[in-house]
């Protein structure tokens, strides 16, 4: 009799401990930080005449906010089917984040890879190895201009390092398609070529805007992103 009570408290004991770890996972669950909006660090007209600044305001503080806003409703719906077993919501998600986690990190690293400060040529390391991998800055700028030009619809165009071989390598990405999650490539220089990027300071003059943004790129972020990436 007493083995059976023994038995009945050390299941009582378990069922206790798995209700307050589950009270705990549920707390930490809650807590998780949502994603936001990056500010900033320079002003919306600061860009002119390269990129204006309705472009810049509609573009980060619509368009970017509309992505982090997204992610975090369809955060917390993948999280109340991952709690549910139901593995056919989970399925059903993946597109809405990989499209609104892709919009967010994209934008992310866009915003850096802009300065007013920008334009010129890279220095250092960095140019090293555009030189060694395309034979010359201007040849990069060229094939990495070609590549944007001809994305087809939305999407963008990006210099991406290459760990595996330790090269640069330019790539084109539909939609909000990450870089990293869809080539493996680490993301270094961004060019968003989705229309409103350009539209209403270019219109559908795709070109002209691709050839406007390399006045502002930070090559200073750029190749800090190189530095890291090779960590």
């Amino acid at each position: 009799m007493s083995s059976i009570v023994n038995m009945l408290c050390r299941v009582g004991q378990i069922r206790r401990c798995a209700a307050s770890l589950s009270q705990t996972l549920n707390q930490v669950a809650a807590s998780r930080q949502k994603h936001t909006l990056p500010d900033l660090t320079y002003d919306y007209g600061a860009l002119e005449p390269h990129i204006n600044a309705e472009i810049m305001q509609l573009h980060h503080s619509k368009h970017h906010a509309t992505y982090v806003n997204n992610l975090n409703v369809t955060e917390e719906k993948y999280k109340e089917a991952l709690a549910k077993g139901d593995v056919t919501a989970q399925v059903a998600l993946q597109p809405a984040l990989k499209f609104n986690g892709g919009g967010h990190i994209n934008h992310t690293i866009f915003w850096t890879n802009l300065s007013p400060n920008g334009g010129g040529e890279p220095q250092g390391e960095l140019m090293e190895a555009i030189k060694r991998d395309f034979g010359s800055f201007q040849k990069m700028k060229e094939r990495m201009s070609a590549a944007t030009v001809a994305v087809q619809g939305s999407g963008w165009g990006w210099l991406g390092y290459e760990k595996e071989s330790g090269r640069l390598r330019i790539a084109a990405c539909a939609n909000q398609d990450p870089l990293q999650g869809s080539t493996g490539l680490i993301p270094l220089l961004g060019i968003d070529v989705w229309e409103h990027a350009y539209y209403l300071q270019y219109k559908n003059v795709r070109p002209d805007y691709v050839k406007a943004i390399w006045n502002v790129i930070s090559w200073e972020n750029v190749s800090e992103r190189l530095q890291t990436a090779k960590k």
